[in-house]
């Protein structure tokens, strides 16, 4: 078995590629579900079902841990999973919690009450499903108080990363900030809240301007998952990892090879 890395698309490839860099020695299986992404203009139950259903087939190949590295998938179906019972055996968890931590500077797996922390105003960029699904402030409210949260749902970055259209990805992510900006004009940090926003993190910054500070997902959840791993190790197994897609393989395979820089060689799921 490995430890699974499941995304709508592409953009789980920003963790995994941390992951991989961070747990050299942990094996990996990243499954992409291109035939229904994106995920972030779907309804919650659409999120759920499919969600479901990619995870069960990821255990089914053999991984007991899966990381959705999805944060509309993490929004609208992780809480939902985890109440209704896992398998004996089998973990999911999610990437919402490792960058709270980092924002609000707490150690991993801190759950001690809510407190006042230093940054109070808090740009949030993601899907429209998981700036609907309000996931994000409901776990920040769990570990602090008297934050501002300021969310902007960034129709169409997705699908033009997608789509390899970096152009197009450039003018909607100035777009989208100029309209949070007149919103909350002086924010003091901003959460990439989507794997395929690391992607475009200078872009952001830029736009933002150097004062703001950017939080990205790639290395908080890495560490966060050799930190489960080191008090977990049974989790990240042996066996087989790999590349798997519902999309075609070979335009996967190509995305994700001009993304990762490397040759990345997908399969169908």
């Amino acid at each position: 078995m490995a430890v699974g890395i499941f995304d709508s698309g592409l953009g789980g490839l920003t963790v995994l590629n941390a992951a991989q860099k961070r747990l050299p020695d942990v094996t990996f299986l990243y499954y992409g579900d291109n035939a229904r992404a994106p995920y972030g203009v779907r309804d919650a139950e659409d999120v759920y079902q499919l969600t479901k259903q990619a995870v069960h087939d990821m255990w089914s190949k053999g991984c007991d841990l899966v990381i959705l590295a999805c944060n509309t998938a993490s929004a609208a179906a992780l809480r939902r999973m985890q109440e209704e019972g896992l398998p004996k055996g089998k973990r999911v968890l999610g990437v919402f919690v490792p960058l709270i931590e980092a924002l609000t500077e707490r150690q991993w797996g801190d759950n001690s009450p809510p407190r006042e922390v230093e940054v109070k105003h808090v740009a949030l960029f993601a899907t429209p499903a998981t700036v609907a699904s309000r996931a994000f402030q409901r776990e920040l409210a769990f570990r602090a108080i008297g934050v501002d949260v300021e969310a902007q749902a960034c129709g169409g970055v997705v699908d033009a990363i997608e789509d390899g259209d970096m152009i197009l990805s450039e003018a909607l992510v100035r777009s989208h900030v100029d309209a949070l900006m007149r919103k909350m004009p002086k924010p003091q940090a901003a959460i990439l809240g989507c794997t395929h926003y690391p992607l475009m993190e200078k872009e952001f910054q830029a736009a933002l301007g150097e004062n703001v500070k950017v939080f990205s997902q790639g290395n908080l959840v890495a560490e966060s998952l050799a930190d489960y791993l080191e008090r977990h190790p049974d989790m990240a197994g042996t066996g087989e990892g790999g590349y798997f897609t519902t999309g075609d393989p070979k335009r996967v395979s190509d995305r994700a090879t001009q993304f990762l820089r490397r040759e990345i060689t997908f399969q169908a799921a």
